[in-house]
């Protein structure tokens, strides 16, 4: 029986195309004969490489390349392009049969072809091979064949490898960069094995037989036995980047480490992907009822990664075993248990004791800067009396104070302590810090795994609080995390938490969200600023890149506020209109008020659009919410709104210089990682504007 193959590299671009192009590439394969493919008329490619690789048309302008078999009734749709494009990809395409995991592949054989001199010519004035140890026999049991073997002799740095990832069969890159990578020949080859069907034999493949190669290859083709099928693999393509994993990815999720591992990586760079596999790894490796904690810094964050394992994860006895909530919740449950029910102190009533410390005090010194140095010295090095304070570094802090001055803020932080107290409350960080301590004093623990998202935000009370809650052990913490996309301001090293990832930790540097463009102009946003990589060294974004293009940001000034707004409901009618659905927009600002306005500005031109204060993402909804909330959300379409000098960044969120110069640069770099984060979360477009003087933070030009 006739049956059809979507490649699902093709479902995940299928999300990036218009609606009405969408519309169209269901009509053109829901019209298949009785329910099966074979009638569908594919069109001989004239000059394509390949001849199996034929054409059928989708309406004037789009053009679907299909897989089709010399002998056989087994097709595969790898691609929807515009014409043009559609037409010359597939001249430039070959197809075969891995001999190793007997799956499908395609290479752009012309881009090979064309890079092979130019590599070898590098080859040539250096001795240095990037896989110089790894013999012939070993890179051809592992599936490299004659052209990619030659190539592959020739690269000298991963770098090159990397750059040629789009050109290359897609299982035999993922072999060559595990081997770059430091994997031996056997570790790839065990992760390569994984992907073969158990009654599979190298020897058995017959590298032609696309037919059978099509039958074997379920994680790289989706079979679909009639329309209806299809339309529901069509319904759901954004679900299929959770079966995909790069072989860093793989190696970090499903590996067996000694103790705390890290993976950091630019943002889109796939991170919670490799944690919802790592928590899936571990719980399936597990016998016990909510034995790994899977955790990040907010309720919204979590509540995504609940929904994520979810889709990941069918089997509910392996779920049983994952228990996820953030920190607060974790510090919450533990102190309640201990103390019963407790009371936080509300920020605006927090600062208001503050204010009557320094009038009882006398302190010459801002609320703002005792409750930092409270937060960043006292509770960061667990400080309990004045010879600790005195003796305690203050990273971080760029104000000096002398003996008599900190013997003052002692008194201050000693009384603000009194008064959360005498009023039976407590803040956030002491709810962690307490939990702790009654964590760290207890034999058992709640947990044997704790997988960490967006650790970057984690204050050091919340990392202890972590720490204290599994055994130290082997596979006992994963960490993911990205110090550019720091945005609460919480300065740590993880050895000084107990947190020990030395000789254990991986970088993932290419970018699966966001186009080039987007991406390289968004880095630019914290060029020359030195990010600190959680564990007392400098962090840095070299090497972060997207292999996918588009349109650069488009940067828009309005004389008014309500000229900017009004340019706004403009754009976000024109994406609704070229197809995009409306959930897949998103509106950032820098504060609640600019979210309220932009959402009053799109109801009045009569465009659906929800403000997340209080919910979530709302199907058929345009999504405005604060760049903080913007968090863990990505969209088709991005509007960043109000960016002008008064707004962003915001005076109060911006410590004075004269107070602590060392502070307000620090502050100002938040500030930049902030904006970095609201403009990463746009796939394909990006939009900023402001109205009167633009924020210092854009570039000058």
């Amino acid at each position: 029986m006739p049956t059809l193959g979507i490649a699902r590299e093709f479902l995940r671009e299928f999300g990036r195309l218009q609606r009405t192009v969408q519309d169209r590439v269901f009509e053109t394969f829901a019209k298949f004969e009785e329910a099966t493919f074979a009638g569908v008329h594919l069109e001989t490619i004239r000059n394509a490489r390949d001849p199996r690789l034929r054409s059928i048309r989708i309406d004037q302008s789009w053009r679907g390349i299909v897989l089709a078999p010399e002998s056989g009734d087994s097709y595969t749709l790898l691609r929807v392009l515009k014409h043009d494009e559609a037409y010359l990809w597939a001249r430039r395409q070959t197809a075969s049969v891995n001999r190793a995991t007997g799956a499908v592949e395609l290479r752009d054989a012309v881009a090979i072809e064309d890079t092979l001199p130019d590599l070898a010519e590098q080859a040539a004035s250096t001795s240095d091979r990037l896989l110089t140890e790894v013999s012939d026999a070993d890179l051809r049991r592992l599936g490299i064949d004659d052209q990619v073997l030659a190539f592959a002799r020739t690269l000298t740095t991963t770098d090159q490898l990397e750059a040629a990832h789009a050109m290359l069969p897609e299982p035999q890159y993922d072999a060559l960069i595990g081997l770059a990578v430091g994997l031996s020949p056997e570790e790839v080859w065990a992760e390569i094995a994984a992907t073969v069907p158990d009654d599979t034999e190298p020897g058995d493949i017959d590298p032609d037989d696309v037919t059978a190669a099509l039958a074997r290859s379920t994680k790289q083709v989706v079979l679909v036995s009639g329309p209806d099928e299809l339309m529901e693999v069509f319904s759901y393509p954004f679900d299929l980047w959770r079966v995909y994993l790069h072989p860093v990815q793989h190696r970090v999720a499903y590996g067996d480490f000694s103790g705390p591992v890290r993976v950091t990586g630019g943002p889109g760079t796939g991170k919670t992907v490799a944690v919802l596999h790592r928590a899936k790894h571990l719980a399936e490796r597990s016998t016990v009822d909510r034995s790994v904690l899977v955790t990040t810094f907010t309720r919204t964050l979590t509540g995504s990664l609940e929904v994520q394992l979810r889709t990941l994860v069918e089997d509910e006895d392996v779920l049983r075993r994952i228990d996820v909530r953030h920190v607060d919740q974790l510090a919450n449950q533990v102190v309640t248990a201990e103390h019963g029910r407790i009371g936080i102190m509300r920020a605006e009533d927090q600062r208001a004791l503050w204010r009557e410390v320094i009038e009882e005090t006398g302190v010459e010194l801002t609320d703002a800067f005792l409750a930092q140095e409270w937060r960043d010295v006292v509770l960061a090095h667990q400080v309990d009396d004045l010879d600790g304070y005195l003796a305690a570094p203050r990273r971080g802090r760029g104000r000096p104070l002398g003996q008599r001055q900190k013997e003052r803020v002692w008194a201050a932080v000693t009384a603000f302590v009194d008064g959360l107290r005498r009023r039976d409350r407590w803040t956030h960080e002491t709810v962690c810090a307490e939990a702790a301590r009654l964590l760290a004093a207890r034999t058992h623990k709640p947990y044997r795994h704790v997988v960490v998202d967006e650790g970057q935000d984690l204050g050091p009370w919340g990392w202890r609080l972590l720490r204290a809650a599994v055994p130290e052990a082997r596979d006992d913490m994963f960490v993911a995390a990205d110090a550019h996309q720091r945005i609460y301001g919480h300065r740590i090293s993880l050895k000084q938490v107990g947190v020990r990832i030395t000789g254990r930790s991986e970088r993932l540097t290419l970018n699966y969200r966001t186009t080039a463009e987007i991406l390289g102009w968004s880095i630019g946003l914290l060029h020359g600023q030195p990010v600190d990589d959680l564990n007392g060294d400098l962090d840095t974004l070299a090497g972060c890149r997207s292999e996918v293009h588009g349109q650069p940001p488009s940067l828009h000034a309005a004389a008014t506020r309500q000229e900017e707004l009004d340019g706004l409901a403009g754009e976000v009618r024109a994406w609704l209109d070229a197809g995009v659905e409306p959930d897949q927009i998103g509106i950032a600002a820098r504060s609640w008020s600019q979210v309220d306005a932009a959402v009053g500005a799109l109801t009045a031109a009569g465009l659906p659009a929800k403000s997340l204060a209080r919910s979530r993402p709302e199907s058929g909804r345009v999504a405005v919410a604060t760049m903080h909330a913007m968090k863990g959300l990505e969209f088709r379409c991005v509007a960043v709104v109000g960016l002008t000098e008064q707004a962003v960044p915001p005076p109060r969120a911006v410590t004075p210089v004269e107070d602590d110069p060392l502070s307000h640069e620090l502050d100002l770099q938040q500030e930049r990682c902030l904006l970095f984060v609201a403009c990463t979360r746009a796939r394909e477009t990006l939009r900023l504007s402001w109205h009167g003087t633009a924020s210092s933070l854009l570039p000058s030009s």
